[in-house]
């Protein structure tokens, strides 16, 4: 039986890694995500400022603009606190952060411990939508690592079955 998943990649960190989608954990989620990757996406990625160990990597205004799946995502798998390898999709709706009139969906790559869903305009939950395979984790969080260190980067992230 297969499942589907995301490959996460990023040359310079030799970020490469899959992470197991939670479909029946966070439907609305998953399906938002496997929208989105109907083909291959790069993705700014930053490491967070108030969040802890994430790489934080908001989906481009210009990638939801007139598309069904852009439409907001209720908490689901809800969390304020991720746990290594979770990848948590957060939706911001419009005008609640600094009165930006777009929604944001963030792609949250959580690698290390002592993660925390506290932003400027509070605690907000959001959805754990796949996780990285455990025989991976370490990688991940060395990767995410050099990320930090280099700052700014573009990640790919393609759908796989697995």
């Amino acid at each position: 039986m297969t499942a589907l998943g995301i490959s996460i990649t990023e040359p310079r960190s030799q970020l490469s890694v899959t992470a197991l989608l939670l479909p029946e954990k966070a439907p609305d989620n998953a399906a938002f995500l496997l929208a989105y990757l109907e083909q291959p996406r790069v993705v700014a990625g930053i490491h967070a400022m108030w969040t802890g160990p994430e790489i934080s990597c908001p989906v481009p205004s210009v990638d939801l603009e007139g598309q069904t799946y852009a439409r907001p995502l209720p908490a689901e798998n809800a969390t304020l606190t991720p746990q290594p390898g979770d990848i948590v999709l957060s939706y911001v709706p419009p005008r609640m952060w600094g009165g930006n009139p777009n929604a944001i969906f963030d792609i949250g790559l959580f690698y290390g411990a002592g993660a925390r869903l506290l932003f400027p305009i509070g605690w907000l939950a959001g959805s754990v939508v796949a996780q990285v395979v455990p025989e991976q984790r370490d990688e991940f969080a060395a990767a995410c690592g050099v990320i930090r260190r280099n700052g700014a980067c573009d990640i790919t992230f393609t759908r796989v079955e697995i």
